[in-house]
């Protein structure tokens, strides 16, 4: 080869490989080091490292889709990537997010406890973001001591392995970094949730309510699991008050679903003949202990019940609530709306 064009060839190498020197540190760069708003970026699973590179390049945090997967397919890395909802920042580089997104990574991920959740359903939402194993989360909520929790029920039944915790694990979104999770840390955390948004913030409100917390937090349980929106949550735990205080039965069938662990399908007869405390069809009053852990605006509705003249309720195949003044009223909902 003429030595006129092998320097010519020698250049062009040396250029290509200065210009992916300098693509490489440009894309390995913080996209704004100076930002540290959250964002979080939810992977699904069995998502392609192509996938991800444009949903991190949509959510802002990446320079370069491109690098991303040249960088992960290089190390490896690709087949590593992890499903769930990662919280990463725009001052984060290249490196580090890559880090956070894979097996080897330690960066924070989030966990969001939606409304109506039980301790089992924790149990098993942790179990499956691989956390802990799983029953680390519900052998601790009965075996772990939470003393310094003085709203906690001193005692409690046992029927959904929540103990006494159940209703008082406040939900909402957390952020946890997975090599440091610990069971009793986290269930701290949502008791402790729990004080800030109830026990302080609505500490008027319960003062004026003249019923127990144990018996608001139950009955804001029984709201989350009977009602779909709202606007019915105040109404509904009007007619579940008003009923309570006259003595009649409040026959909510979701403690029935709770002390089985039947969380969907129709109830049989022999479900709803089950011999327990939990069986409102059975057992007058409110059931020993909550059956899920309510959100805020169930518990608001347990505060603030909205006077009705109805007693009765029910929701037809599409979930749109039916109110009833009179028991006729309300078989005559049955036999419209459910049969």
């Amino acid at each position: 080869m003429p030595v006129k064009r092998l320097f010519i060839l020698l250049i062009f190498v040396v250029t290509v490989a200065m210009t992916l020197d300098l693509w490489s540190v440009a894309t390995e760069r913080p996209v704004n080091p100076a930002d540290t708003e959250r964002v979080m970026v939810t992977i699904p699973t069995w998502s392609s490292a192509s996938d991800v590179a444009i949903l991190l390049s949509d959510a802002g945090v990446i320079r370069s889709s491109l690098a991303f997967q040249v960088r992960v397919r290089v190390a490896g890395l690709a087949s590593s990537i992890r499903a769930g909802t990662f919280v990463l920042y725009r001052s984060l580089d290249l490196s580090t997010i890559i880090s956070t997104v894979t097996q080897e990574g330690t960066g924070e991920v989030a966990v969001t406890i939606p409304e109506g959740f039980t301790v089992a359903d924790i149990d098993a939402l942790i179990a499956k973001l691989e956390l802990a194993d799983s029953g680390a989360i519900l052998d601790c909520a009965t075996r772990c001591d939470f003393e310094t929790f003085e709203f906690l029920p001193s005692t409690a039944p046992r029927a959904g392995k929540g103990g006494r915790l159940e209703g008082y694990l406040f939900p909402d979104t957390y952020f946890v970094a997975p090599a440091e999770f610990v069971p009793k840390f986290f269930i701290e955390r949502l008791l402790g949730t729990f004080r800030k948004r109830v026990i302080t913030d609505l500490s008027a409100d319960i003062a004026s309510a003249n019923r127990s917390l144990a018996d608001i937090v139950t009955m804001a349980s029984l709201v989350e699991e009977e009602t779909r929106t709202d606007e019915e949550r105040p109404i509904v735990a009007g007619i579940l008050w008003k009923r309570l205080d006259a003595g009649m039965g409040l026959g909510v069938d979701a403690t029935v679903r709770y002390v089985l662990g039947k969380r969907s399908g129709a109830l049989t007869s022999q479900d709803l003949a089950v011999d327990s405390l939990y069986n409102l069809r059975k057992y007058a009053g409110l059931p020993p202990g909550p059956i899920a852990n309510p959100g805020l605006s169930s518990i608001r509705a347990a505060l603030r019940p909205q006077s009705s003249t109805h007693w009765y309720y029910l929701h037809d195949g599409q979930g749109q609530i039916h109110y009833a003044d009179t028991n006729d009223a309300h078989n005559a909902n049955k036999a419209k709306y459910l049969y």
